[in-house]
């Protein structure tokens, strides 16, 4: 019996050309119906297309049907770009970036997560891309959570009702050697229906602190991202998962010993997303 030829190049190149071609055609029609969702939503009107649940959804299911010889890093960039593109047609935004710690891996992330269509504005400080975000219609601000003890407590900066708020944590697919594997804040203001409240964030302050503290807050699934001195004691951010309490923080910190005197949410993200390899 005898077996089928393989193909030749020509035939090879052919499928690929059917392919891309595809893949053009199917983009067009997403920006179709992006069209039609800007007329339902009027996002445009209201300066905010932003939905990190559903981008987290979106990019969870990219991992886990993943396989084959593109590498992930690949295939989420081009969910990113994608993503990000669309939600800019839907409503033009800017991400304003803290390059105190270095321009270089601001860039990166900035340009990995919302690719090259959307405006990239360098900041000197975090302090600067707050405030840049709070004076904005519809804008992202992105900044180190490693921002060391001279740039001083920024979080007390997010709070306040109108004040930009936490929305998301870049990296969100975790995994070894990340292109833009710096650790990163996103802000923008308020978005009263469509945060995502799988870790929340606190500015906290403390009259007097205990390590104990940290290790109740551990305790509880939570952690401290940073600290910092406040001309009433210490300045805490702290995040903690969605399910625990305010309150039941409030009771596991006083009961280790430390004294605190305000605590006010300033934000929340989703979960992390780790992949081993």
């Amino acid at each position: 019996m005898s077996s089928s030829p393989p193909p030749g190049l020509a035939d090879l190149r052919r499928e690929i050309d059917r392919i891309d071609e595809a893949m053009h055609r199917l983009l067009m029609e997403r920006g179709e119906i992006i069209d039609r969702l800007i007329t339902v939503k009027k996002t445009s009107e209201s300066g905010s297309a932003f939905r990190p649940g559903r981008e987290a959804a979106m990019m969870r299911a990219l991992v886990e049907r993943h396989a084959g010889l593109l590498p992930l890093d690949t295939v989420e960039g081009i969910w990113r770009v994608i993503i990000a593109t669309f939600t800019y047609v839907q409503a033009p935004f800017s991400v304003h970036a803290d390059i105190s710690g270095g321009d270089a891996p601001m860039r990166d992330s900035a340009r990995f997560h919302f690719g090259f269509t959307v405006p990239y504005r360098p900041h000197p400080s975090a302090s600067a891309v707050i405030a840049a975000v709070a004076r904005a219609r519809g804008d992202l601000g992105i900044f180190r959570l490693d921002q060391g003890v001279s740039a001083g407590p920024w979080w007390q900066e997010l709070v306040g009702e109108r004040q930009p708020k936490v929305i998301a944590r870049l990296p969100f697919i975790e995994r070894p050697d990340h292109p833009a594997g710096t650790p990163v804040f996103v802000i923008s203001k308020p978005l009263a229906d469509a945060a995502v409240r799988d870790v929340v964030l606190y500015a906290a302050r403390f009259e007097r602190w205990r390590e104990a503290a940290r290790k109740a807050l551990e305790a509880l699934g939570g952690e401290v991202i940073a600290s910092a001195g406040a001309p009433q004691g210490l300045s805490v951010l702290l995040a903690l998962p969605g399910m625990v309490e305010a309150g039941r923080l409030r009771e596991a910190v006083t009961s280790a010993g430390a004294e605190l005197v305000d605590l006010v949410e300033v934000g929340s993200h989703a979960e992390r997303f780790r992949v081993k390899s």
